[in-house]
């Protein structure tokens, strides 16, 4: 029932936060030269205006089909670690999520590489006149055929830079704020505390990983079309800093936090009403400090 809740909760998650995480992607991989959007509110009122609503759920379908295998490598890992290393302690929570992010970048990199492709499909258009990818499976076989698995593996390296202390800072974050808040089972501020945990946790983990992602972006996003700007990690770095200068790694910064707190609530209220109904109130969390070990986290997506 918890991977049922989970499941359930991380599509909630999903369905608030995908709209910023697209406005993310084309902030981050607009050319400098000819900038389509000033800022994150001026790039959200253009998408809507040239491509309607749904242009702000370009590429949902990928992560959408990922959620319930991610969440349970996430889980299932991130369990089974806290179980062998035995004592609940933050260096042992921040172990644990160390080693769920980084196997679950198997899964994570292809499904954020077909999100990344389908978001900065038709930019600018309303309806586009020709579609590269018909969807986010269509997506990623029309690459596997082009390239094979190390086309549908590209940003893997960055990917895993990113989620591998990704996860570990925010299963850390999330355990230091819910010891620090404190709650009983009775206290009737204990599912708005860890709502707040878990959307500060959210941050935390997206602040410290943020300059990696920005260029994962870049590199899944370099070659549609058929131009290949990049041709490594650090020739990406090295171009985008002496053109950008260093504020090149904050860019979508701003959608990407107002993004990380209301999936995290989605993501927890839904897991919390699902596991009520399915077990009664009494059979719910019994405290704070139990948490991480059965409330699913946001799904990343960014897998964070």
């Amino acid at each position: 029932m918890d991977f049922i809740a989970g499941c359930i909760g991380g599509a909630a998650g999903v369905l608030v936060g995908h709209p910023f995480d697209t406005v993310k992607v084309r902030l981050q991989v607009q050319s400098v030269d000819r900038p389509l959007y000033r800022g994150t509110f001026h790039c959200f009122q253009s998408i809507i205006r040239q491509e309607s609503v749904f242009g702000l759920y370009k590429g949902i379908g990928s992560p959408m089909m990922g959620l319930a295998f991610i969440n349970a490598i996430v889980f299932g890992v991130q369990g089974n670690a806290m179980r062998l290393l035995g004592k609940d302690t933050p260096t042992h929570q921040f172990a644990a999520g160390a080693a769920a992010g980084t196997i679950q970048c198997v899964i994570c990199c292809p499904m954020e590489l077909a999100k990344t492709r389908m978001q900065m499909q038709g930019t600018g258009e309303k309806k586009s006149s020709r579609k590269m990818y018909k969807n986010s499976l269509d997506c990623l076989v029309r690459i596997y055929r082009r390239e094979g698995l190390w086309g549908i593996n590209r940003g893997m390296v960055t990917t895993l830079v990113r989620e591998t202390p990704g996860f570990g800072v925010y299963f850390l974050s999330y355990d230091v704020l819910t010891r620090s808040l404190g709650c009983e089972s009775n206290d009737p501020y204990m599912i708005p505390k860890l709502l707040f945990a878990g959307g500060m946790a959210g941050i935390a983990s997206w602040i410290s990983t943020y300059p990696v992602d920005v260029i994962k972006s870049r590199l899944q996003a370099d070659g549609v079309g058929g131009v290949h700007q990049y041709s490594s990690i650090a020739d990406c770095v090295r171009q985008s800093v002496r053109r950008e200068g260093y504020m090149v790694f904050t860019r979508g910064l701003t959608s990407t936090l107002l993004r990380a707190f209301p999936v995290n609530a989605a993501t927890f209220a839904t897991v919390t009403l699902v596991l009520m109904y399915a077990r009664g109130v009494e059979q719910g969390p019994k405290d704070c400090e139990a948490a991480p070990h059965h409330t699913p986290i946001q799904e990343q997506t960014s897998s964070l």
